[in-house]
Parts: structure tokens; sequence; C-alpha cells
């Protein structure tokens, strides 16, 4: 008996419920779970109102910014304004269905989807952060949706930083340009069109990333809470927030000289215009005195 104990000491069995596959792993010590969460970056901004009249399932979370939907057992679908959708439970196949589902509130869409992959463990003790995966002692709907909604926080700051990293990476283009020749080429309307898309990048982050306030279900659960917490260290949150505003801050400076100059190559150019005139003006009194 102890050898086919040992011979049976770990094995996967499928089960079929409620049309869902969930993979249930069984061991000596007893029974562990795991589900998949997947967080894809799809848009520049998703219709949430057209999604959900077109869905026309009832959400457990319903506001301005996100939908969460259960699609069945332990399968949930998050849908985020700024462009992120994150899945739980899902297959490959059924992920890239739901997208082309609602692919026609997709805002801006992306033709190069940011993707990240997360997993959610059941065990028996302490909630545990590894490289891809939380380990967990109980599973439902707020605990998927809070893994959920930091893995979305996680694939948002991805984009935001290869947003940033574009802006500055165009400033250094024309700081080394004003280092080897002394001049700033853009022109006026050019600088204002990045300033616009340097300002509206800071008023997305700030409307869509709000790692500083904790969702409202955790205020009443310490469980959920301190998962919350451990998700935000976990993904580090705050650090990669932090780099962001950092490098915009950056960016923000280096526009503010360059306003400096243009107002400076604005001026001089009203000043060259004001001494013309002047000497047109003295050239034709001075041929009327003449003649």
């Amino acid at each position: 008996m102890n050898l086919i104990n040992n011979a049976i000491l770990e094995f996967f069995v499928v089960i079929k419920f409620s049309k869902v596959d969930l993979k249930v792993k069984f061991d000596l010590n007893g029974m562990e779970k795991k589900v998949k969460l997947a967080a894809l970056l799809v848009a520049n901004q998703l219709d949430l109102k057209g999604i959900k009249t077109y869905l026309d399932l009832k959400p457990l979370a319903d506001s301005s910014s996100e939908l969460f939907y259960s699609i069945g057992a332990d399968k949930y679908q998050y849908y985020f304004n700024y462009g992120v959708i994150v899945f739980a439970g899902h297959t490959d196949e059924e992920i890239k269905l739901a997208i082309k589902t609602v692919s026609a509130y997709l805002k801006n869409p992306s033709s190069n989807w940011m993707r990240d992959d997360h997993e959610i463990e059941v065990k028996e003790g302490e909630i545990m952060f590894e490289f891809n995966q939380v380990v967990v002692e109980r599973l439902d709907s707020k605990v998927i949706r809070i893994a959920m909604l930091n893995i979305a926080q996680s694939v948002a700051l991805d984009h935001y930083h290869e947003v940033t990293e574009n802006l500055l990476t165009e400033i250094r283009g024309f700081t080394n340009q004003l280092e080897a020749t002394g001049k700033l080429s853009i022109n006026r309307r050019n600088m204002l069109k990045f300033i616009g898309k340097a300002l509206n990048t800071q008023n997305d982050i700030a409307d869509n990333i709000y790692i500083f306030d904790a969702p409202e279900l955790v205020w009443d659960d310490e469980y959920l809470d301190r998962l919350n917490k451990g998700l935000m260290k976990h993904f580090d949150l705050r650090v990669r927030f932090s780099e962001i505003e950092y490098t915009l801050r950056i960016i923000e400076d280096n526009l503010s000289v360059f306003r400096e100059i243009s107002h400076q190559r604005i001026s001089n150019t009203l000043e060259w215009i004001i001494i013309i005139l002047i000497l047109v003006e003295v050239f034709d009194l001075f041929i009327s005195k003449l003649f």
C-alpha cells in the first residue's frame, strides 16, 4: 500500500464543472487548485457602456472605469476603461474570441497587445508571492478581482513606461541637436503638438492609475487588504509609478527650456520685423525729403 501511495504521490485530474475545465492537483497534503490570469492592453480606451450593453450580463462590479463579470465557475472577465482586459480561467483561444467579440468597442486599438500572465494557487497557510504566482488560502470572486486589478495596473504601467521612454528618446534627439548645432530645429507648431502629447500622457496616468487608493472591497476585509498590499509590492507598482513620474518631470523640464528658446526665437523675429519697419519708414522719409 505504501508503494502505491508513493507511486501516486502526485497526479492531475480534469473535472468538468459548469462547462469549465478546472485543473485540480492532488497530493498527500490535500487538494490544490490553480487559476490562470492574463492581462492584455488591447487599446487606448474601452467603451465600457457599449460593452455592458452588448454583453447583456449583470456585472459583479460596475463603474465608469471598470466592469467585472463572472462568466462561470472560476471564469472572470475584467474590463478597464484605459484599454486593459483581464481574464481569469480562460484559454488563449477563449481570450482571443472574447476580445474579438468586443472589438467594436475598442478605441484606438493596439496592433501589438501588451500582455502579462500570472497564476493564483490555493494552499493552506499564509499568502505567498512568487515570480509569476500568488498563493492564497481562499479563492472567491473578491480575491480574484483584487489579483486581476493589480495585474491590470501592472500592464498599464508597462504601457505608460514605454510611452514615456519614447517621449524621452525624442527629447534626447532635440537636446543632442541643440548641443551639436546650438539650434532647435523643431518649429512652434510641432513643439506644441509634442507638448500636448506629453500632457495627455500625464493626464491619462493621473486618471487611470490609482495605486495609491485602495479599492473599496478591501476596506472591511483584512485578508483582502493584505493581499492587495502584497500584490502592489510584488508588482512594484509604486516604484514603477515613481519612475514614470520622474521621467515625466524630466520631459517637462526639457519642454520648459524648449519653450523659452522658442519664445526667444519669436521675440528676436519680432525685433527684426520692428527694425525693418523702422528702416523702411526712415528710408521712406529720406526719399520724400529728397523728392
